[in-house]
This record gives C-alpha cells, structure tokens and sequence, in this order.
C-alpha cells in the first residue's frame, strides 16, 4: 500500500497506482494537518475578506459574497465550470487527476474539509473514476474545468465510470455506500484550482515516454544486428568524450544488450589490424553506418534527459499546493497568488511532446533504411519475403508510419507559447497546460504506431537473413517474444490486427524498465 503525505509523491508511486493496481492511504500525520489547517481557516476567516470565500471569483471578485451565501458560491462554482466537451478522459488519466489532487490538498494548504481527501482516496481505491472531457480548462487557474468535473462527482453529481460503465455519480454512491462531501468554506475553489489535471496526465506521459526510449534503444540495437555494424559507436570510449548522460545511458543500453551478440563487428579485428595488408579500393562493407544507425546515443540521449528532468519538475509539481489562496495554518496566513499557473507542466509537456516526435522520426528513419535496398544492400525491398512484384511485403504499413510522424511533427508546436487572453482579461497570460499534455498523450500514442511497424520489420529483416541464431540472448528473446504476436508472413495479408497487437504489447511489456525517479 502506498501511503500519501508522508513523503514526496513519486512517478514511481503513480505507475504502481495506476498500472499495477496498488491501493492508496493517507498519512495519519498528514490527516491530522489538513484538520489542522481547516480549523485554522475556518477561525481567521471571520471578518476578513478572502478571494473565493465571502468574494466572488475571477473578474467578479470585487463583489462580495453575503456569509448567508457563501456555501452556495462554492456548488455555483462547480456546477457553472462543469463545462467541458470533447471525449472523456481514459479512466487510467481521470484516476491519476484524481491521485495528483489528493496529492496536492494533503500539502495541507488549501483549508478543505477532511471528508475531501477521505472521499478522494475511496474513489482512487475502488477505481470510481471521474467523468472529465478533454476540453477546457487553459491551465492558468489551473485546470478549472476539467477539476470542476471532479468536484461534481465529489458532491454526488455528473457522471462516473464504475467497472467498465459510465452511470450517474448518485448511483454508485448508493450502490458502494460513499456519501458525497458537503461545502464548509471553500470546498468547490480548492478542488478546481490548480495544475492536479495535467499534471496526472503528464504522469502518464513519462512513464510511457521512458518506455518508448526503451524500444527504440531496443529496436536500434537490433538493427545494428541486422547490418552486422561495428561496435565503436556505442563503445564507452566513444561516448565518454561527451559529457551527457542520456547519451551515455543509451550506449551502456545498447552494449549490454549487444555484449553476446555473434553479429557485431569490432573495427580493431576488421580495419585496424596491422597484421593485414588493407589493398581493395572499395569496401564492400561500410566503414561507417548511416546517422540513423551510427548516432542512435546522440539522438535517443538528449531525449532521455528531456524524461529525467521532467520527471523531476513533475515530481516537484505534484508534491506543491497549486491553489489560491494559500491556506498557511502553520504561519497563520493566507496568501493570495497564482500557484495554480501550469507553465511548469506545460513547458516539459512541451519538451517530451518534441523530444518523443523526434523519437519516431528516428524509428521512421530507420524503417526507410530497411525498406530501401538501395540503402541497406541486405534485404529485399519493403522486406518482402513473398514473390517481388507479386506481394508488397510492408509496403502499405511503411505509409502508415510516415504518415503519423508527419502529423507529430505537426502537434509538435509548442503550447506553452500559445497564450489566449479571457476571463474578462483578468487571465491574460495563460499556460495551455492540459492541452500540453494531452497533445503529448495523442504523440506517444501515434509513437508507440511507428515502433510497432518498425519492430516487424525488423523480425522480417532478421528471418530473411536467417540470423536469428546469432542475435544477442537479449534481442532473441524479444524477437521470440514477438513472433508470438506476429509470425513470418511471406504471403500478404492484413496488417492493421498484427500492428495493433504489437502496440499492446510493447505498450504493456516494458524491454528494460518500466519508470526511473
């Protein structure tokens, strides 16, 4: 069990929840604080005036709110911003919203009522998930609408998935026997404010970013089977007179994975043997390989670092209070701000979102060289183990890979740079987070396509030249792995079921490892 408000929230601790079913609790101490800071809130409050409490919100706040009125503001709040459109959320994203809210009110800086993150943790546990469409908030209050969602479900209305169907959110609660929170002071604005929507999508992201750099690690290293290149560009030699530790990362990768392979050539044996007198004019073999072989550490590496530091800053931004006001018990303060702004989020969305489009680019790449035999002199064209000019091999799916890299690269501007003015202008500088990294989901997505097609191509390649005995241990079980899925076709057939078997396995089977803090 995963206990929340005892130390920082990790990604780790977020893949454990979501994909392994892990169950949650909260800190006694940490329990204790949010009562704390709740009664602390309730006793400064009188006779003050507070932002969201006894005043109305965004431009309106220099209306104030009757203290007969207050609680209604809170459930007008609410319901008024439970307007998004577009598809739902997929349950797995709508949970890690909701993971990343408890997260940030256990901070213990927002003034809620305990019964808030009690209710949070039971939906998180018995996997009731919110309703959340994907269109809405701009990330500048934070994600006021896609939390406006939450917070309907919180007080037993809107819509809720319970085991696989979307019912009213009053129905589950009877039927699980969950009693929906009632408004104290500022229930409703310290639910919608705040980065909690992007920053548990952005969760997910890296988890899936980091496992696609896996495969494509992966993916390269066997193609570097296929070609029986030389060993130096992945040697530590090379790769220590540069400085950076993606790219390094990604050499160790591709050693260890190559370290028994039968194909991999040392340039020492081949070139550098003084023994040998060199007298052909041309090599037969290349000497060296094309980029998107050769410089596979210096592509993979900096997109590597891009998921470790934003690892970090999500981390750090899930563990924060992104709320306004800031409840602050311990100093006996409330202090008005913009920690609910997701620019933080928003700019590393917008990195990974570039650094995996570059990642697929380089799977495509490498796809082109194995379809080419003008570039690869080894195979047939399109890999085609039928009849040339009968059959088409991967003709059809190589279409499909370019296509979808092509519109990555289209998505791939970036949304932290696209700020539109609204609000009555009070929000006139605004970080599009949500949509960040909902772009960078729709990205990964369309990258875990291209690796798929790529991945079979590479099995082809590997039984054409009937290697698979001398592959690595490492790259042998993976191809074993995958003719399960995908056995050696000569003959043409439908491809779209073989790609998407394929996407769920590397989607669901982690080549390496699944998550690095």
């Amino acid at each position: 069990m995963i206990i929340i408000g005892n130390r920082k929230l990790t990604v780790g601790d977020f893949f454990k929840t979501l994909f392994e079913g892990e169950k949650i609790d909260i800190d006694i101490e940490a329990r204790r604080k949010v009562a704390e800071d709740y009664e602390f809130l309730k006793e400064f409050a009188k006779g003050k005036v507070i932002y969201g409490i006894n005043t109305g919100l965004g431009p309106m706040a220099q209306f104030r709110i009757n203290n007969n009125r207050e609680l209604e503001l809170q459930y007008n709040l609410i319901r008024s911003h439970s307007a998004g459109c577009g598809a739902p959320l997929p349950d797995i994203y709508a949970k890690a919203t909701m993971l990343a809210r408890l997260n940030t009110l256990v901070q213990a800086k927002s003034g809620i009522h305990s019964e808030v993150v009690e209710l949070l943790m039971e939906m998180i546990n018995r996997d009731i998930n919110p309703f959340i469409p994907e269109h809405g908030g701009v990330g500048a209050s934070g994600d006021l609408v896609q939390l406006a969602h939450l917070a309907l479900n919180l007080i037993g209305e809107g819509e809720v998935t319970y085991q696989g169907v979307l019912r009213p959110t009053s129905e589950v609660f009877t039927e699980t026997g969950l009693v929906p929170i009632r408004m104290h002071i500022r229930e409703g604005l310290g639910l919608i404010n705040g980065t909690s929507a992007m920053t548990g999508i952005g969760m997910i992201n890296l988890i899936h970013a980091r496992n696609l750099v896996d495969w494509a690690v992966l993916a390269s290293a066997m193609i570097t089977e296929v070609v029986e290149s030389y060993d130096d560009h992945f040697s530590d030699g090379l790769n220590r007179a540069k400085s950076h530790h993606g790219q390094r990362q990604v050499a160790r990768t591709m050693k260890s994975i190559l370290k028994d392979s039968r194909l991999i050539r040392r340039r020492a044996d081949h070139l550098y043997n003084s023994d040998k007198t060199v007298e052909v004019e041309v090599f037969k073999h290349k000497v060296q390989e094309y980029y998107s072989l050769r410089c596979v550490p210096q592509v993979l590496g900096p997109v590597m670092d891009t998921i470790f530091y934003a690892i970090h800053v999500l981390t750090n931004e899930v563990n924060s209070t992104s709320d306004n006001p800031i409840i602050d018990g311990e100093h006996h303060n409330v202090y008005h701000g913009g920690n609910f702004h997701g620019d933080y989020v928003a700019l590393e969305m917008d990195k990974v979102k570039i650094a995996i489009t570059k990642l697929s680019m380089l799977a495509e790449r490498q796809l082109n060289y194995l379809m080419n035999p003008k570039l690869n002199e080894k195979l047939p064209p399109f890999v085609n183990l039928g009849k040339l000019g009968l059959n088409l091999g991967m003709q059809g799916v190589q279409f499909t890979a370019v296509s979808t890299v092509a519109e990555n690269q289209t998505l791939s501007y970036p949304m932290y740079l696209h700020s539109i003015t609204n609000n009555n202008d009070n929000q006139d500088i605004v970080s599009m987070g949500t949509n960040a990294a909902l772009m960078t989901k729709k990205v990964i997505d369309n990258t875990y396509q291209v690796l798929a097609i790529e991945m079979i191509a590479i099995l082809q390649a590997i039984d054409f030249l009937q290697i698979r005995d001398r592959l690595s241990s490492y790259s042998l079980c993976k191809y074993e792995d995958l003719r399960k899925i995908v056995p050696m076709f000569s003959e043409d057939t439908i491809k779209y079921h073989d790609v998407r078997n394929i996407i769920t396995y590397i989607t669901e089977n982690k080549p390496q490892f699944a998550v690095e803090e």
